[in-house]
């Protein structure tokens, strides 16, 4: 028995989605269809796929290669597909982009809202989540990180450099005590990252800006900003948000401003493919021309 190609695309969905049921939603068959299919692929291999555990179906060593050249498999037909009909010509379909919600927040909405209003037929969703993207199981198309992975099968271009500096509210600035200097931090409530969960060394800065620890914690750049919008502390934001939030004011610039990075990753084999090529030339001029437009307004 050989293998079919749509058991394949069911083999791929179960991988990236760890569920019978979570494949299913996502292919639009119930998950009974897509056991008997797993099952039937494994049969034709005659090597089992997947460990099923209670935290869902992972992949067995087998399966592991399997995914490699499957996927592989994937982005051969999306780019006979393309070239065939002649849809890399245009910005079309469904693209997810994966992003901190630092950029996701205050960066991507404006960029990619543009490049739809250019690309009727474009749907572009934004997962944003304070975590890095696995990409090989396709939680999304694309991702923006903040540090460049140096493992995997992965194209990555740097974006553009980007500021933080420490910053808080006019008016809570008014009713504290005066800062002149880091040591002045002392005295004042800190906000900024749950220090065991920062995902990427990249979002260290408290020790690199010399502030204490942080009294209000987050693992969301968005709680922390609204933190700092309300009054309720100083902390590290980016230069970008600062036009977000009405009264907001950089703290001891002269002493404190950090420099770092945006990076766009995608799959290696996805080059070959236009539309997504397209869409990661006019994504990453956009973020250029956002941020430097953003941190001018400072």
């Amino acid at each position: 028995m050989q293998p079919q190609w749509d058991d394949l695309k069911v083999f791929l969905a179960v991988a990236r989605h760890e569920s019978l049921s979570a494949a299913g939603r996502v292919l639009k068959i119930d998950p009974a269809t897509v056991g008997r299919r797993i099952a039937r692929l494994e049969e034709a291999l005659k090597a089992p796929l997947f460990a099923k555990s209670p935290q869902g179906y992972a992949l067995t060593n087998e399966g592991q290669r399997l995914m490699s050249h499957a996927a592989r498999a994937e982005q051969e037909m999306t780019a006979a597909f393309e070239d065939l009909t002649g849809q890399g010509a245009q910005l079309s379909g469904q693209i997810r982009l994966g992003s901190p919600d630092g950029s996701a927040n205050f960066v991507l909405p404006q960029v990619c809202a543009q490049i739809v209003k250019q690309n009727p037929d474009l749907e572009v969703q934004i997962v944003a989540l304070p975590r890095v993207f696995n990409l090989s199981r396709r939680e999304a198309d694309m991702a923006i990180a903040v540090s460049a992975p140096s493992a995997g099968r992965l194209s990555v271009q740097k974006v553009t450099d980007y500021k933080l500096s420490l910053v808080a509210s006019r008016a809570y600035l008014d009713n504290a005590p005066p800062i002149t200097c880091v040591d002045d931090l002392r005295d004042h409530r800190i906000v900024g990252y749950i220090q065991d969960m920062i995902f990427d060394k990249e979002l260290d800065y408290m020790a690199e800006a010399g502030l204490p620890p942080a009294q209000l914690a987050s693992n969301s750049i968005s709680v922390q900003f609204n933190w700092i919008r309300q009054a309720a502390g100083i902390g590290i934001m980016h230069d970008f948000s600062i036009p977000f939030g009405r009264g907001i004011v950089r703290v001891l610039p002269e002493q404190i401003c950090l420099t770092r990075s945006f990076y766009l990753i995608r799959h290696a084999g996805d080059r070959r493919l236009d539309r997504l090529s397209r869409f990661a030339d006019e994504l990453a001029a956009g973020m250029r021309r956002e941020v430097a437009r953003l941190e001018a307004r400072n």
